[in-house]
């Protein structure tokens, strides 16, 4: 029976959604267990829930102050962009509101430092802008955290940091890998001491990862494409893990998407770089992952989606209501949830057969590195963050 994006909706009160970050290492952990049962922890418990040679892996990408306030020449008015990519030192790709009245050869400006002329614009919704010179370093005298639109304030100065995982070494996300940020160094030393071992690769994180499903059959939903990287250390981790019998533990949706876009089977990896248009849902087999750490996700959502297909539908949604319940904060500055499936990805074999509840369309480069930018195909539609 074909699922129904109905299927996956929840009743959240708008008070549960999380409108600052709890301090790193604090937040609350709830544990989905392989038994089907769910237990309520705290996330620096995280060390005692996994097994020594277990490989945990996070998403090293860093959140640019993308969101920038410019005024239309002539006529004034405000125009707020949010820088997507970029396309060369002085060329970027942005989604613009209000967007109406600029056209091909519109002028805007940033604070009398700088000017970006619209060079034109994609079916996709984004701007094609070129600056008079080169926009990335006003980005941190002038730009803004790009906060999602369910924290209702404008952004603070401690956003700065705290929108940024103790991961983040790569610019190009235009939102955080939001699991990463309940980590702090003391978590990572218990981890270290439990023989776990932490792994990096990156994702740049797209408005495309918000873009909401529309009406009509889920299997019609196509994810724009993201930029990765996974390396050849990655990689020989991942394989040393699976030598040593150690499960692999995805810190975030993203990291998820990018360990099985570069699955080979055998639940081991190949290095690689380039864009990744998997959605995941279910259905789909895992040939990586085992265990996934996340936040709360938005009810009808692409990542609700694929924490139900890694952690069945009902056995989520009921784990969801609890959280409810108990009053867990939710969304990119809330609580942690834990799934673990109990199961092991399949071997060789299995993971050549036909995946059903898979769709995805890589490009990759092998020397694992970020590939050079260009024109991306994001979506507009749900994605452009609120007003100041």
């Amino acid at each position: 029976m074909t699922a129904r994006l109905d299927d996956f909706d929840y009743h959240l009160p708008a008070e549960r959604i999380a409108q600052h970050a709890a301090p790193r290492g604090a937040s609350r952990l709830l544990v989905l267990a392989a038994t089907g049962g769910r237990r309520q922890r705290r996330i620096a418990d995280l060390p005692e829930l996994l097994e020594p040679g277990d490989l945990l892996v996070v998403n090293d990408s860093r959140v640019l102050p993308a969101r920038l306030f410019t005024r239309r020449r002539p006529g004034g008015g405000t125009v707020e962009l949010l820088l997507v990519e970029r396309l060369a030192p002085r060329c970027w790709t942005a989604l613009a509101r209000p967007g109406r009245r600029l056209r091909p050869g519109s002028v805007l400006e940033i604070a009398g430092a700088l000017e970006l002329r619209v060079d034109g614009v994609g079916d996709d919704g984004l701007y094609r802008l070129r600056g008079d010179r080169p926009l990335a370093p006003l980005l941190e005298s002038h730009g803004h955290v790009p906060l999602p639109p369910y924290i209702q304030r404008s952004d603070e100065p401690a956003d700065r940091e705290r929108y940024q995982t103790i991961f983040a070494r790569a610019p190009g996300s235009v939102a955080a890998p939001t699991a990463g940020l309940h980590f702090d160094r003391r978590l990572l030393a218990d981890l270290e001491r439990r023989r776990i071992e932490v792994c990096k690769l990156t994702l740049h994180v797209g408005p495309g990862t918000f873009q909401p499903i529309r009406s009509g059959p889920i299997d019609e939903h196509r994810m724009a494409g993201e930029r990765f990287a996974v390396t050849p250390q990655a990689a020989a981790q991942v394989g040393r893990a699976r030598q040593r019998g150690g499960r692999v533990v995805a810190v975030g949706t993203t990291t998820v998407r990018a360990l099985e876009s570069v699955a080979t089977g055998s639940g081991l990896i190949e290095a690689g770089s380039g864009r990744t248009e998997l959605f995941i849902r279910p259905g789909h087999r895992f040939r990586v992952v085992d265990l996934l750490l996340t936040n709360f996700h938005l009810p009808r959502s692409t990542l609700l989606l694929l924490v139900c297909a890694l952690g069945g539908r009902e056995r989520v949604l009921a784990a969801y209501r609890e959280a409810v319940a108990e009053a867990y904060r939710f969304y990119s500055y809330g609580d942690a949830m834990l799934v673990d499936p109990g199961q092991r990805p399949p071997d060789a074999r299995s993971a050549r057969r036909n995946e059903t509840g898979t769709m995805k369309k890589i490009v990759r480069t092998p020397n694992a590195q970020m590939p050079a930018s260009g024109a991306a195909p994001w979506s507009a539609a749900g994605a452009m963050v609120r007003s100041r």
